[in-house]
């Protein structure tokens, strides 16, 4: 079964998460074929940008529970995005949670259509949101990631937008997105590649620094007693035994 759409119009390559009745969850085997959409993409001479998108009403619903990918290898997709020789723009009309901002934050730009909301849920299963800090931290607003992370709150658009998570936001989402596209189809590709560069410097230094660790915390925190609890509280639909 294939797990990402793949089309081509003028040079844009949309490559959509075609899980939906998983809620798009990063499979292992969604995670291995979306890194290779986007190895074909980045070689493909005829493709000056892709768009990251979904079926259904979800963008992502984070990591799959039932086949989660190795850490390791959602670190790699991570970093596989912010160094792609070409622009990656994300296209949201659902819902994101937990690791589905990783994909979210490691895009070049962020567009979302206002039914598109957003939450951190990693704390109310009893993990933390650590890999996708990678791309996330040097990109987000600090004082509103720590209130987000911690309490697992919803966004909505707005504030998506001020805090830095989206690029842009609007009722028609492929409206908002036109003049983005067209001002990446008229742009050099060499130089796009270069600006693009540029712009990735600073995500790709806390990658080097933090992805040893924040993998092993990953994985430590996936394997302890309080997230076999949040997972099973999660898939029973009750509340874990920590609530007050």
């Amino acid at each position: 079964m294939t797990l990402i759409g793949r089309t081509h119009a003028r040079g844009v390559e949309t490559l959509s998460l075609d899980a939906p009745e998983r809620r798009n969850a990063l499979s292992a085997a969604l995670v291995g074929e979306l890194a290779g959409a986007l190895t074909d993409a980045g070689q493909d001479t005829g493709v000056r940008a892709v768009v990251l998108t979904h079926t259904g009403n979800t963008f992502s619903a984070g990591a799959d529970l039932r086949d989660p990918p190795p850490p390791e290898a959602l670190v790699g997709l991570l970093r596989q995005i912010v160094e792609l020789p070409k622009p990656v723009v994300a296209r949201v009309t659902g819902h994101v949670r937990a690791g589905g901002f990783g994909l979210l934050a490691a895009c070049d730009i962020a567009v979302a259509s206002h039914a598109a909301t957003f939450a951190f849920t990693e704390v109310r299963i009893g993990v933390a949101p650590a890999v996708i800090s990678l791309p996330l931290l040097p990109r987000t607003d600090p004082r509103a990631l720590a209130r987000y992370y911690l309490t697992g709150e919803r966004l909505d658009t707005a504030e998506a937008t001020r805090i830095g998570l989206l690029t842009a936001a609007g009722d028609d989402v492929d409206e908002t997105l036109a003049p983005v596209l067209d001002g990446l189809r008229r742009s050099a590709p060499e130089a796009l590649a270069e600006t693009k560069r540029l712009l990735t410097a600073r995500v790709l230094e806390t990658f080097d620094r933090d992805a040893a660790h924040l993998t092993a915390l990953s994985a430590r925190l996936f394997a302890s007693a309080p997230a076999r609890e949040g997972m099973t509280a999660f898939l029973e639909r009750r509340d874990p035994e920590w609530v007050v």
